[in-house]
């Protein structure tokens, strides 16, 4: 025998279910985005004791900067410093300079960071943008707000998400956060993102992290030490002895 509803609690319809069920589903994301934001915080208080201050990005101008987010696409830093090198020596640094610069001179200049022809195309599609946007004065971007400002650096010819915030955060001082392969790879390996995780969901995670005070300077740092720590202990082969984040979260 069917055992009797109980009078106290009303029978739900399917309709009501369907809506506390929801109800639920979104109760249980909100709590996922506090924890995501908690872990996240907790994970820049680790690093800022392991690794305190990196004040990266190593250059002298923002300008630099730029060149040096083209140049360092699936290259090594030291390499990119080599290429810069190369175009200080000749005092052509400058957009004036790269922009007069023939194609195969651009290209033996820089030709140390790799993919020499990709890349003399890619960085003179920046410079023209940049000549055309601003003649270069970067303080005439100032008032443009950051995602119209993003929108634009994507548009130009082989900028991807990654280059467009490493320059709309180290060189036009925006609070976007760079989502880098040291950071999927620590995040991955600690179990708090997967392969599949597109980049504006992972970036989107740290932005909101980092709201606040001083969260330009909070995004720069994090990401840098994030760097550092893939460097000294996430490595593809990783070194964990002594890693800060040994156990977390």
């Amino acid at each position: 025998m069917p055992k009797a509803a109980n009078k106290l609690e009303p029978r739900r319809s399917p309709r009501t279910q369907g809506r506390q069920g929801a109800r639920n589903t979104s109760a249980s994301s909100a709590l996922s985005a506090v924890n995501n934001v908690a872990i996240l915080r907790d994970l820049a208080r680790r690093l800022q004791r392991a690794f305190g201050a990196q004040r990266w990005w190593p250059a002298r101008t923002p300008f630099e900067v730029m060149v040096g987010a083209v140049l360092t696409q699936n290259a090594n830093w030291k390499n990119v410093e080599q290429a810069i090198a190369n175009l200080r020596a000749e005092r052509l640094l400058s957009l004036a300079g790269i922009i007069a610069l023939s194609r195969l001179r651009l290209q033996r200049l820089i030709r140390p960071a790799g993919y020499f022809r990709v890349k003399e195309k890619r960085l003179r599609s920046l410079c023209e943008w940049l000549d055309g946007r601003c003649k270069g004065r970067l303080a005439r971007l100032a008032k443009t707000p950051t995602l119209e400002l993003r929108a634009e650096l994507l548009a130009v010819h082989g900028v991807g998400p990654e280059t467009a915030d490493s320059i709309l955060l180290y060189a036009l001082e925006r609070p976007v956060f760079v989502i880098d392969a040291y950071t999927r790879r620590v995040l991955t390996r600690h179990g708090l993102s997967h392969d599949r995780e597109d980049y504006e969901s992972l970036r989107g995670r740290f932005e909101r992290a980092m709201r606040g005070r001083s969260r330009l300077r909070r995004m720069n740092e994090l990401h840098a030490q994030v760097v550092a720590l893939a460097k000294r202990h996430c490595r593809v082969r990783p070194s964990c002895e002594g890693c800060p984040l040994e156990g977390w979260p």
